[in-house]
């Protein structure tokens, strides 16, 4: 059994990321859920605690939209993001839009 190669950090945050993304594949998909879920219960328990309610589509929009925005700029770092991930994340997001779209009943959108 092999000890864990500590990363070369000599290269920068986006080396360092790449060696750990490739180390444990699942370390990004795991970081952009936690991207998602924070801006998501964040956004609506804020929310309800000062309006009395939640408005789920459109917390879930802006979530997704954050998450994407995120992994389009790791996309740009060769190795970081693969394309499943990409492609879970933009159909995760048109979901939400359509969500939103379709449920907006007392919202401004």
């Amino acid at each position: 059994m092999s000890k864990y190669n500590m990363p070369n950090m000599s290269g920068g945050i986006d080396s360092t990321l790449v060696d750990v993304s490739q180390t444990i594949p699942i370390f990004v998909p795991f970081l952009l859920v936690f991207v998602f879920f924070f801006i998501f219960l964040s956004g609506a328990i804020t929310q309800k605690s000062k309006s009395g309610h939640a408005d789920m589509p459109l917390w879930m929009t802006l979530a997704s939209m954050g998450t994407l925005l995120i992994t389009l700029s790791m996309t740009l770092v060769d190795g970081l993001v693969d394309s499943v991930t990409l492609g879970v994340v933009i159909a995760i997001t048109i979901l939400s839009f359509i969500w939103l779209a379709l449920g907006s009943t007392n919202t401004e959108v």
